[in-house]
């Protein structure tokens, strides 16, 4: 099983999945990855004048390694899966990005991955205001700003129309604990259906 922890910066998805290390036995991992490609997207974040567009082929690239080495064998082994961060990141976030640039953007990422991709079998998502997103994020790049994460937030609501039933939400704007504890019931649950 593939379970996913998605949302806005700043949500909390990198505390609950340390969090979940400690009681669940999984394979952890995460998006963008500590591989060359995903020190090229690390880079392009840093740089205010990346091109969107080059930007979503190097997150893409990232993700067709990580499914190459980590998500498919992992899964192919019969083990549970949880990602801090995968596709659906990159159709809200590059979504946002690509507005203007290319014609539906959202669709435009999701046809590129669709044929290689592995979709989750199940998505946490951490539901937060953009603008306290922004603030517990520090907004120390580009995509960490109130107004481009509302633009992701509205992305995210799209992909949870899309597919309801694959998206489990979860108020993040509460302590921690209370977070972390509502996940890992979440978790519980979907690995005993």
């Amino acid at each position: 099983m593939l379970i996913t922890l998605e949302g806005i910066d700043g949500a909390g998805k990198t505390t609950v999945q340390e969090a979940l290390e400690a009681t669940v036995d999984a394979v952890f991992t995460g998006e963008p990855t500590s591989s060359w490609y995903g020190e090229s997207v690390a880079r392009s974040l840093a740089d205010n004048e990346a091109d969107p567009l080059a930007e979503l082929f190097l997150y893409t690239a990232d993700h067709a390694n990580h499914l190459a080495r980590v998500i498919r064998p992992a899964l192919d082994q019969g083990e549970v899966v949880i990602s801090d961060r995968y596709s659906d990141s990159r159709y809200a976030y590059q979504g946002a990005s690509l507005e203007g640039v290319v014609p539906r953007p959202m669709e435009y990422i999701r046809g590129i991955h669709q044929p290689f991709t592995r979709p989750p079998d199940a998505t946490i998502y951490l539901d937060i205001s953009p603008e306290e997103g922004a603030k517990r994020a520090g907004a120390s790049d580009k995509f960490e700003q109130a107004g481009y994460l509302t633009a992701v937030q509205e992305n995210y609501e799209r992909l949870i129309g899309y597919d309801p039933d694959r998206f489990i939400r979860i108020n993040a704007e509460r302590s921690p604990e209370a977070v972390i504890e509502d996940v890992e019931r979440a978790i519980e649950r979907l690995l005993e259906g």
